[in-house]
């Protein structure tokens, strides 16, 4: 089985076996029409299974790459991650949301990923990141772990995430081969972020003052200028269905590839981010995503 890539994983690898002779802007017209006509044809001989790009898991993963490792920690695997677990207390507030992640294993032919382990975190209704930002390093909500069954399909309970200065409303997760690999903390096969779609972020935000933030923040970035999402979101922008006040469920279809072939173009994140989340720095030094 061939491996759908995206079209901005198409583009890279095809400006590179160009090098220098790609100068002209005629050139780079070209490329992008083959691009696009080379994801067409792969489409068709892979049914349609698009890789996910790798993504940057960001400064704030609790993965043990940057501080806290909550994955070895009792109760990760858990599909309502509203609420904070063992010895933190507390509940994330704002608009419900279900994420559904269907996997493909394109390493087995497109076949459900069944058995394998998802890792999903991301901000909460404030910008703030549990376990990092300032005001909840006590908490460590928004954030789980979920085994796909036989359909490859992994569901979580959460709130919206909202959208904070510099970046695109986003959802982190990690792909592991199973549930013993994840919960060991190490050897994810694929980290990679799922984008918000812009009719759902205004609905939300407009529904509930406590998103009152994220207004002005979305108003100051897209799609296009996010550090991560700039070079192509095709396979990362989920389907949203349901409102803010019946709750919404958020969908995407993740082809996961081999990990030797989820490397990120370039540097994996186009332009800098112009913010971090409210109240916090990034630890290590490290930038924002």
């Amino acid at each position: 089985m061939k491996v759908l890539m995206s079209r901005r994983r198409a583009l890279f690898f095809l400006g590179a076996s160009a090098g220098a002779a790609a100068v002209a802007a005629g050139c780079a017209s070209a490329s992008n029409d083959t691009a696009a006509t080379a994801t067409a044809t792969a489409a068709a001989e892979s049914g349609g299974i698009t890789a996910a790009p790798q993504e940057t898991e960001g400064p704030y993963p609790a993965d043990g790459t940057n501080g806290p490792n909550i994955l070895v920690e009792s109760g990760v695997v858990r599909s309502d991650i509203t609420s904070s677990f063992g010895s933190y207390s507390g509940v994330a507030q704002g608009v419900p949301m279900t994420l559904e992640l269907t996997l493909r294993d394109l390493a087995k032919n497109g076949a459900a990923g069944a058995g394998m382990a998802v890792y999903v975190w991301h901000c909460d209704r404030d910008g703030n990141y549990s376990l990092y930002s300032g005001g909840v390093t006590e908490q460590n909500y928004l954030r789980g772990v979920q085994v796909a069954g036989d359909d490859g399909k992994v569901t979580f309970t959460s709130i919206f995430p909202a959208c904070y200065s510099g970046r695109w409303p986003h959802i982190h997760f990690e792909v592991y081969d199973s549930l013993e690999t994840a919960v060991a903390g190490r050897n994810a096969r694929l980290t990679s972020q799922i984008a918000l779609p812009q009719d759902t972020c205004d609905a939300v935000f407009a529904d509930d003052p406590g998103y009152a933030r994220s207004v002005t923040n979305l108003s100051q970035v897209t799609l296009a200028s996010d550090g991560i999402f700039g070079d192509g979101w095709d396979a990362e922008l989920a389907t949203v269905t349901g409102t803010p006040s019946s709750g919404l469920r958020v969908a995407l279809t993740v082809g996961v590839a081999e990990k030797s072939q989820n490397t990120q173009p370039g540097n994996g994140s186009g332009p800098q981010p112009g913010g971090r989340p409210p109240g916090s720095g990034a630890p290590g030094g490290r930038p924002q995503r």
